[in-house]
């Protein structure tokens, strides 16, 4: 069976970029000129999907708003003759068929996922972190739905973590089948480093069979008190063998603030009205850090020559 609907949870309050999301839903913060979330929609749209299910909350109108239609903004487009900033208004609103359902409290991962088992049915699925890109020419989700309809079976996309940053993914213990494929035999929510079964991180791109909503309600509150996609996972993993592929391509966590950082000034150098000015931009600030650095060095030196000399008269003083 392929897989044509997707998930994309975007109930988060995004505590992480306080205070700018008091008032604005992490997923709209812009990459440029572009706000995060339809780079995952994107992502899903070229990777087969026709149906996308947006888990919203409080305070996230704005993504509703981004993905309608914009009369007004048209109107006052199409009188000044703009028709190329016309087409891209009128673009982002026709993408896909999406539809929105309501999260009214953050209770985790696995219950945002929960609230979308009615529209989902009982068809295998994809689910997106609203805060995670991946740039590849081949979309991450298109990869995870290749070993879906070729296994049949439940696949997570996953990549090596740093050793510092464990505890705060789900880290899976898998059987190498491949280079790039495992069959995952535990998984655990964000762990200590030190009992860590490996370094392969679970990140933002799943497909599912429909028997993890069964296995989400059976895991119950997991880590914080919240109800978890890993745990429902875990569960999921004893009745059926679950696969955990390590993805090509290059991941920018926007959640994070360096990540997001990250993701802005490559997707400047990748833009070819943007790149040369962005290049001397960066190599004027090198070049003022590595003058600063070296002037700090000269001081020091000066420094210590003047200590020095002064050490020896105070010596030869004393003689």
């Amino acid at each position: 069976m392929t897989v044509k609907k997707a998930l994309i949870p975007a109930a988060g309050l995004g505590t992480r970029f306080l205070p700018a999301t008091k008032s604005m839903p992490k997923e709209m913060l812009p990459i440029i000129d572009t706000p995060v979330i339809q780079y995952v929609v994107e992502e899903a749209i070229a990777s087969g999907i026709e149906d996308i299910i947006i888990i919203t909350g409080r305070g996230k109108r704005a993504i509703e708003d981004y993905f309608d239609d914009s009369p007004e903004l048209e109107m006052h487009l199409a009188k000044k003759h703009n028709t190329e900033l016309l087409k891209l208004v009128r673009d982002v609103s026709s993408l896909v068929d999406i539809h929105y359902i309501r999260q009214k409290e953050p209770n985790g991962l696995g219950d945002a996922v929960l609230r979308a088992e009615n529209h989902i049915g009982d068809e295998p699925f994809a689910v997106l972190l609203g805060d995670d890109i991946i740039v590849n020419d081949k979309p991450c989700t298109a990869q995870l739905i290749e070993n879906f309809e070729k296994y049949g079976r439940s696949t997570l996309a996953v990549e090596e973590v740093p050793y510092e940053k464990l505890s705060s993914y789900g880290i899976i213990k898998g059987k190498p089948l491949n280079d790039s494929l495992y069959e995952m035999e535990d998984i655990v929510e964000k762990p200590s480093p030190e009992n860590a079964p490996s370094n392969l991180g679970a990140i933002g791109r799943y497909v599912f069979t429909p028997e993890i909503f069964d296995c989400i309600k059976e895991a119950g509150t997991g880590v914080g008190n919240e109800i978890q996609l890993t745990d429902g996972i875990r569960v999921l993993s004893k009745s059926q063998m679950i696969y955990a592929c390590r993805f090509k391509g290059k991941r920018f966590d926007t959640g994070d603030r360096l990540g997001y950082v990250k993701s802005i000034v490559d997707f400047a150098l990748e833009n070819e009205n943007l790149r040369d000015d962005v290049l001397e931009y960066l190599r004027k600030i090198f070049e003022s850090e590595e003058g600063m650095e070296q002037g700090e060095a000269n001081m020091m030196r000066e420094s210590s020559v003047d200590n020095i000399i002064t050490l020896e008269s105070e010596k030869f003083g004393e003689e």
